[in-house]
């Protein structure tokens, strides 16, 4: 996992800050956006191999950031791990459009998310070996 490019996208400084620092200890190559308006531009400068986004946020939230990744070729494959406050839930129709591949709670443990970090590029590794296997 050790320079893998990840997205953290939260209006709240808090949150960026403290995901940051977990993931760059863990070896991860890490940027981060306030809002899903400047994540959108950043992930056209430097292709993410994951977004962190929270649903919640001004100009742009995380389910419309989600689906305007799923919708391009060039991004439709990274894979999002939407964070909500508690109480919200996603619609399987949101899940289903999009490359959300979970969904977890605030408050949430640093640790665990970067638990199911690891285990989504694995996830997402697998299924880009397999699809270059059936192509081949």
């Amino acid at each position: 996992m050790q320079g893998k490019k990840i997205l953290v996208v939260d209006d709240e400084a808090h949150i960026t800050g403290v995901l940051s620092l977990k993931l760059e200890n863990a070896g991860f190559d890490v940027t981060t956006a306030s809002d899903g308006e400047e994540a959108l531009e950043l992930v056209e400068q430097s292709l993410p191999d994951m977004v962190i986004t929270d649903l919640q946020m001004p100009y742009v939230s995380g389910i419309e950031l989600a689906t305007q990744l799923s919708a391009s070729e060039r991004t439709a494959r990274i894979p999002v791990l939407m964070l909500t406050a508690r109480g919200y839930s996603l619609s399987a129709e949101d899940l289903a459009a999009t490359n959300i591949k979970d969904v977890l709670s605030k408050p949430f443990s640093p640790r665990h998310v970067l638990a199911r970090v690891q285990e989504l590029l694995d996830e997402a590794s697998k299924d880009q070996t397999g699809d270059q296997a059936d192509a081949a």
